[in-house]
């Protein structure tokens, strides 16, 4: 089964798309303190769920959110992890990742496993799996775990910034034209 987790503040929409999407089950912890990214509170809610449901392997997306909340999560919780992996097999044998991520400046790729800690932990590259379409027929279950969320923070959002920006980052753009 595909459990997603998401975290944050009116979520009802985006929940009926991870399911759409793929997703058996999705986890929402929505509160409205959890409207802005907080490293913080993010992963301490994170470890909570974690903890409560034992996942064997837990994968998150190598953006600018994913390559700061991963490791963070795997100090607390004591696993290793592997960034920006660009192939993910599952070892027919034994049931580990098998996690492939360049190394030595992309001349040489790695493929690291995990065989001691659980959960197994892995940051993954934009466009690495195929998106699913979406089919909105799809039915999945809407899990609202009780969690404990932070009020006494270290960090606080002040204010968010948003620029207008037409370049797509060079790592997600669909066609690159290069000479």
């Amino acid at each position: 089964n595909l459990t997603a987790v998401i975290i944050g503040n009116g979520l009802d929409e985006a929940c009926k798309k991870l399911i759409s999407r793929g997703a058996d089950k999705v986890m929402v912890v929505d509160d409205e303190s959890l409207n802005h990214y907080n490293d913080e509170s993010y992963t301490d809610i994170f470890v909570q769920l974690i903890n409560e449901n034992k996942p064997e392997i837990i994968l998150m997306g190598a953006t600018t959110y994913g390559r700061s909340l991963a490791p963070r999560i795997a100090s607390r919780i004591n696993t290793g992890l592997t960034a920006d992996c660009t192939k993910l097999e599952i070892d027919p044998l034994d049931g580990k990742l098998l996690q492939t991520r360049p190394a030595f400046g992309g001349n040489l790729m790695a493929t690291i496993i995990c065989p001691n800690h659980r959960p197994q932990m892995a940051t993954v590259r934009h466009k690495v799996m195929q998106e699913l379409e979406p089919d909105d027929t799809r039915t999945g279950e809407i899990i609202r775990p009780e969690v404990i969320i932070p009020k006494n923070l270290k960090i606080k959002v002040k204010d968010v910034v948003s620029t207008v920006c037409e370049m797509v980052p060079l790592s997600e753009a669909d066609i690159i034209v290069s000479g």
